[in-house]
């Protein structure tokens, strides 16, 4: 499956793409992890909740919970809410 990396986050990964596996968003994310380290405590904290700033879109369809289960072929958005003034 691909995940879509928004651009705040591809100074990890230096592409707007990543192919990556996983049954579940977790475990997905942990492989994101392990390819690009510390990219996950990005988006996830330590209770592993979704952060505040993070949305994650799965086939268009937007999750609140990273242990949603994942087919292979579907396609994962990362999004970061954008501030200021």
């Amino acid at each position: 499956m691909k995940i879509h990396i928004p651009s705040p986050l591809r100074s990890y990964t230096h592409s707007h793409e990543v192919e990556v596996h996983g049954e579940t968003l977790a475990e997905a994310l942990a492989v994101l992890d392990r390819q690009f380290p510390g990219i996950r405590f990005r988006v996830v904290n330590e209770q592993d909740r979704i952060r505040e700033h993070i949305k994650f879109f799965v086939n268009e369809k937007s999750v609140s919970d990273i242990f949603i289960r994942l087919e292979k072929n579907d396609a994962i958005h990362i999004v970061c809410a954008l501030s200021g003034g």
